[in-house]
C-alpha cells in the first residue's frame, strides 16, 4: 500500500468494472480512474482494527453449530411457508441484552443471525448493549434471548474477547 494508491487491487477492480459497464472511451476511462482513486482513498479511512483471536479451536465448533442451525431453520421456515407448520405463527421483535462489546464478534453475530432463515438483525444500541432482532416464529422471547446468548454470544466471546 502506498499513500497515493492505498488499495491498488480495489482501484483496478473498480476501474475495470466501470469500463465493463459503461464501455471504453477516453472520457469513461478518466472518470472511472477518478472514481476508483477516490473510492480507494475513502476505503483507507474505513480500515478497521485487526481482530484479536484468542481461541482458534472454537471457530470450527462455532461453524458447526451455525451450519446445523441454518439447516434446521431452513426446514422450519419451509414448513411455515408451505403451510405444513403451525397454524398460528406469531412473528415479532425480540430485545436481547448483550455482554459482548468486541466489534468483530458483533459483526460475526450479525452475520450469523441474518443468515439464519427466520431471523434478522434489526438494531444494536451500543450505549446500552442491547440487540433487537426480528423473528418469524416467536415462541418465547426469553427462549430466543437465551438461545442467542448461550449458543452464539458465549462462543464468540471466547473466540474474540
Amino acid at each position: 500500500m502506498t499513500r497515493a494508491l492505498p488499495y491498488p487491487l480495489l482501484a483496478a477492480s473498480l476501474l475495470a468494472m466501470w469500463l465493463l459497464l459503461n464501455g471504453f472511451t477516453p472520457g469513461h476511462l478518466l472518470l472511472g480512474a477518478v472514481i476508483a482513486l477516490v473510492a480507494s482513498h475513502m476505503m483507507s479511512t474505513l480500515q478497521p482494527s485487526k481482530p484479536h483471536i484468542r481461541r482458534w479451536s472454537q471457530i470450527a465448533h462455532l461453524m458447526g453449530i451455525v451450519f446445523v442451525d441454518i439447516l434446521r431453520s431452513n426446514i422450519a421456515v419451509a414448513r411455515i411457508v408451505l403451510g405444513g407448520g403451525k397454524p398460528s405463527v406469531v412473528s415479532g421483535f425480540v430485545v436481547i441484552p448483550l455482554e459482548m462489546r468486541d466489534p468483530t464478534g458483533l459483526a460475526f453475530l450479525a452475520c450469523i443471525i441474518t443468515s439464519t432463515p427466520g431471523t434478522a438483525w434489526v438494531e444494536y444500541r451500543s450505549a446500552e448493549g442491547v440487540l433487537l432482532i426480528h423473528v418469524l416464529d416467536v415462541v418465547s422471547e426469553d427462549s430466543w434471548s437465551e438461545l442467542i446468548k448461550s449458543r452464539y454470544e458465549a462462543l464468540l466471546m471466547e473466540i474474540f474477547e
